[in-house]
């Protein structure tokens, strides 16, 4: 299965009542369970975090992240010039982002008070028998690229 890392659009809706936020494409059928997770600060990094049969999706309920990802190539040594794929998540740009399976995975807060929902594929005693952990920086795509 050779899958990348997917963005599903969503979008907010206002009207006088207020706002609905919504990604009416994300398909649920393989989510187990799923998770918040927030930092005490902005600008903090948890990386990086694989499963060679475990995949994930994220969404930003609050804030800005960076999130990214690489696929794995060798489980003990993975190749440090391997590809990332990158990506800005935002609550002002809803979507669920998804992590396939075989790919190694963090993020970087860029406001405070971020929040993010993961939803996983794996049940907990299933995914703990499947996780890999790499140092932060192994890779590093946390610069924030001046425009």
């Amino acid at each position: 299965m050779n899958q990348k890392m997917i963005f599903t659009k969503g979008n907010i809706a206002v009207d006088d009542r207020g706002q609905l936020v919504f990604c009416n494409d994300f398909d649920m059928q393989e989510i187990k369970r799923f998770y918040q997770v927030s930092n005490h600060s902005s600008n903090f990094i948890r990386a990086w975090h694989a499963h060679k049969c475990e995949s994930k999706y994220v969404y930003v309920i609050s804030g800005s992240a960076i999130l990214a990802g690489v696929k794995i190539d060798n489980w003990e040594n993975p190749d440090k010039k391997s590809t990332i794929e990158r990506f800005v998540l935002s609550e002002k740009t809803p979507g669920v982002l998804f992590i396939p399976a075989g790919y190694a995975h963090g993020y970087k807060t860029l406001l405070p008070e971020t929040r993010l929902m993961f939803f996983s594929t794996s049940s907990l005693d299933e995914s703990v028998n499947d996780d890999f952990r790499y140092d932060a920086f192994y890779w590093n795509p946390w610069e924030i690229i001046q425009r």
